[in-house]
């Protein structure tokens, strides 16, 4: 019975108030302000068990300095969930997209020999905590091995304004890589028309008729102990694109066995999402968001 009781609780709709701080203030006092017919001892209780989030975190500290235009939120009903994942960084939240940092080594959507352990049912995982009428739609990719910035939707009306306006609706995606060997050239374009063989591998083709127009260009931004360090921008978002473009010019991406690296000395794909710019599907209003380069990519050229 007990079980059943904090199930039926545990679906209830959260009661979020939530405004934006004017001034620079500790948090209780912003609170106390806000909530004048809370008594001070019901407001310590809900900043002690996770009810009172600054910017979407929450915050049990209550001398916490507040800074102007800082979001407060207040969960009447019960603590706010928290993402946490050991390999996924959550950078972005709203009522219709999702932004995270993935890992490498992480699948972004399950395939038929993995269900679970994928970014996508972490963060499903994720929302049914919150609420299990909430969902997540699928809106792009990264290889496994790959790590950065992915984006998801939260609803259809988010999803299908991404998928069937992709190329208008994302602005710029940006990459970099570490890849073997110098790389002469300052900037450049590599454009080809991709295929897949029989043993899932992508190769350049001069068949228009049955390949994929695929197009990155490339900027190198430093060089030294026989690696360059790229960044890479997709005006296509072909399968293994960059993977296959590099291997072409003769550089293939540092780990990158598959499309002709010959080490690996940092034991992964030195190949990171580094840049996603693109319009909000609801609001239309632009955001770009961005992540640091890899530590381990840079030790590379130390």
């Amino acid at each position: 019975m007990m079980a059943q009781e904090n199930n039926f609780r545990r679906q209830k709709p959260d009661s979020i108030y939530s405004w934006k701080v004017t001034d620079a203030s500790p948090l209780m006092v912003a609170v106390e302000a806000k909530l004048k017919d809370h008594k001070r001892g019901s407001i310590k209780s809900m900043m002690k068990y996770g009810q009172i989030a600054v910017n979407g975190f929450p915050v049990s500290q209550f001398d916490y300095a507040l800074d102007a235009g800082d979001t407060i939120s207040v969960n009447f009903t019960r603590p706010f969930v928290i993402f946490r994942h050991p390999r996924i960084k959550m950078v972005y939240e709203d009522n219709d997209i999702i932004v995270i940092n993935k890992g490498n080594g992480i699948l972004s959507v399950s395939t038929d020999n993995v269900k679970d352990g994928t970014a996508y049912s972490a963060l499903r995982n994720y929302l049914k905590e919150k609420d299990p009428g909430l969902k997540l739609f699928i809106v792009h990719r990264l290889d496994r091995d790959t790590s950065g910035l992915m984006l998801f939707a939260k609803s259809v009306e988010a999803k299908e304004a991404m998928q069937h306006n992709w190329n208008n609706m994302v602005l710029n995606r940006k990459y970099v890589a570490v890849v073997e060997g110098k790389v002469e050239e300052k900037q450049g374009v590599m454009q080809s028309y991709l295929m897949e063989n029989s043993q899932f591998e992508v190769y350049s083709t001069d068949d228009k008729e049955n390949g994929q127009l695929a197009v990155t260009r490339f900027t190198t931004i430093k060089t030294k102990n026989g690696y360059s360090l790229m960044e890479l921008e997709l005006d296509t978002g072909r399968k293994n694109q960059i993977r296959v473009h590099m291997k072409d010019m003769g550089h293939p991406i540092v780990g990158d066995r598959k499309y002709g690296a010959k080490s690996s000395p940092i034991h992964r794909l030195a190949l990171h999402a580094r840049t996603l710019h693109f319009v909000h599907p609801i609001t239309k209003k632009e955001m770009t968001f961005e992540t640091p380069v890899p530590t381990r990519f840079l030790g590379l050229l130390k």
